[in-house]
């Protein structure tokens, strides 16, 4: 652990309930007769080439008003930039010295909801709030403002570089469906679709069965979103089932592979045959008559995955169930097929072929790879997740020899590491069921494997669906990184970032960061069953949800950023 990471909650208990410009000055003067770690950078407009469409220019921020505590959005002043110095000392004059080198767009946590899928226990969410979220029927539309907004903006605000590449780290999918994949990979890439599986033409999901445990949208069933102030909105599940046409990403992208994209619910063992048999079939359970079953669930879900399966059986067979119309296009996929199906040329949008897997790796099982970025930058996708089941994940030895030999080969190479986890969500090394007598390291031990290498600048993850960065200081100034922690698309604040690479030719780097939001306004009125209203709605019910988590804000110093870097030579 470094000295910043030990003094991480004390500076944090610094900023709590100090504004943004604030908190950056209170770094400053909690470090009195040294420069400070953290300041905020009044200069930012004339640094940039351009905030526009960025949070550096407005944030979407609650209205002073609202019905209970239900609150609608409005455009706030935007996040200032602040520049961080914990790894190296940054130097006057270095704006004009500036040499671009790579301009990358982060999207992670897309998390595509099959919300009629039969697996899904929406009953569980008091307990586990990921199970169900009042907004998740409009995640199609909410997307594709969210891909308007990165082909609209086209290029880095600070080095006015066009973007090379855009990374999604993951959990791209909710519960790893050829489905949802189906709605991702489209998205992407371009094309029609349609949200929702079994009748298409009527949802058949939690949100018209009456209880009150969930938004009831179309209907005046007093329920305890209602009661905290969420509107009745008529149409709003119809319209959310239309087809709807993405207009696919104008930049290359890569896939990330996360734990919703291998595990039931990103927790519980893929291959189960009675769970994967009811993916398909025609029963959906309903809020159980007993808490003590809801309970039951619920502590299997969240502390033993490896129960669910006996449980959710002892559930079906008590009841109370619902029938749906079966659709096999509900079947999970296993990593050998969501790898597969990134090869499907009605896929390939502005690609690559495969968007970063190898060639072989629907056959060879392999799920990392590496990529050219830009000259001298390259990017490597690693696969952190158990595939055993389960939250948390590490990482195996083989990826670890294979990066050794890939960061050794060319130490002139800059390289910026992407993985679905982050450094403190990896402390379950249980084995792969394909390599079962592979060693696996934890988040501490990747830490420790990537100061060994001066050319590692950046880990970039999602995961825990907060904004969050971390200086990592190494053995000496050269072998540190900084890992760059995103929040989800799904769960306010709903951020993507902007990644850019900066050679200042002062024997210093500048990693700028920027927090971008989806295209759609910050407020529509509710008859707005467009593409950017319902993205729109998407970002404001999440904003309400019960679930709601102010933390995964982060602070000023977790959102736009200039992190300062030593060059390794």
């Amino acid at each position: 652990m470094t000295d910043f990471d030990r003094n991480e909650v004390s500076r944090r208990s610094l900023f709590k309930g100090v504004g943004a410009l604030g908190a950056a000055a209170a770094v400053g003067a909690a470090t009195s007769k040294t420069a400070p770690l953290a300041y905020a950078d009044p200069a930012v407009g004339s640094r940039a080439v351009s905030i526009a469409g960025t949070t550096l220019e407005a944030v979407g921020t609650p209205a002073s008003t609202g019905v209970r505590q239900y609150r609608r959005l409005t455009a706030g002043a935007g996040w200032p930039l602040i520049v961080r110095s914990e790894l190296a000392t940054p130097k006057a004059g270095r704006d004009d010295r500036r040499v671009g080198l790579a301009s990358i767009v982060q999207t992670t946590d897309i998390h595509m909801v099959d919300a009629e899928s039969p697996v899904r226990l929406e009953f569980i969410h008091p307990q586990n709030g990921s199970a169900f979220r009042p907004h998740e029927k409009l995640g199609a539309a909410a997307t594709i403002t969210l891909i308007e907004r990165i082909n609209a903006l086209g290029s880095a605000p600070f080095n006015g570089r066009a973007f090379d590449c855009v990374v999604s780290t993951g959990d791209n999918t909710d519960n790893h469906e050829f489905a949802e994949l189906d709605w991702f990979l489209t998205l992407f890439s371009g094309g029609s679709l349609q949200q929702s599986t079994g009748d298409l033409n009527r949802y058949e999901g939690v949100q018209v069965w009456g209880s009150t445990l969930y938004w009831q949208p179309e209907s005046p069933v007093n329920d305890i979103y209602k009661q905290k102030g969420f509107p009745q909105i008529p149409g709003l599940l119809s319209s959310s089932i239309k087809p709807i046409t993405s207009p696919g990403l104008d930049t290359r992208w890569f896939s990330v592979f996360g734990n919703h994209d291998d595990s039931v619910s990103g927790v519980v063992p893929s291959g189960i045959g009675f769970i994967d048999a009811l993916y398909t079939g025609n029963i959906k359970l309903d809020v159980p008559k007993d808490q003590a079953a809801i309970d039951r669930m619920a502590t299997a879900y969240n502390t033993a995955p490896t129960s669910v399966a006996k449980v959710l059986a002892e559930q079906v067979q008590t009841g109370p169930i619902r029938r749906i119309t079966p659709d096999a296009r509900r079947a999970p996929f296993t990593p050998r097929q969501y790898m597969a199906e990134h090869f499907r040329p009605r896929y390939t949008g502005p690609g690559p072929v495969g968007h970063g897997f190898a060639s072989h790796a629907p056959q060879s099982g392999i799920t990392y790879y590496s990529f050219d970025i830009a000259p001298g930058v390259v990017g490597v996708s690693m696969d952190t997740t158990n595939h055993a089941g389960f939250t948390d994940g590490s990482i195996g030895q083989g990826q670890l020899d294979w990066m050794q030999r890939l960061f050794t080969r060319d130490r002139t190479t800059l390289f910026v590491a992407f993985s679905h986890h982050t450094s403190d969500t990896m402390e379950l090394p249980i084995p792969d069921p394909e390599r079962p007598f592979e060693r696996r390291a934890t988040g501490p031990q990747l830490i420790d494997f990537f100061h060994r290498f001066p050319n590692v600048i950046a880990w970039v993850n999602g995961h825990t669906h907060t904004n969050k960065i971390t200086p990592h200081r190494g053995p000496t100034p050269a072998q540190s990184f900084w890992e760059i922690n995103t929040a989800s698309h799904i769960d306010f604040p709903q951020n993507a970032r902007v990644i850019e690479v900066n050679d200042n030719k002062d024997g210093t780097l500048s990693v700028f960061c920027t927090l971008i939001e989806s295209a759609a306004p910050y407020e529509v009125a509710y008859s707005d069953h467009s593409v950017t209203g319902l993205g729109s709605m998407y970002r404001e019910f999440s904003y309400n949800d019960t679930g709601y988590d102010p933390k995964r804000l982060g602070t000023s110093v977790d959102h736009n950023v200039e992190l300062l870097l030593v060059k390794p030579t």
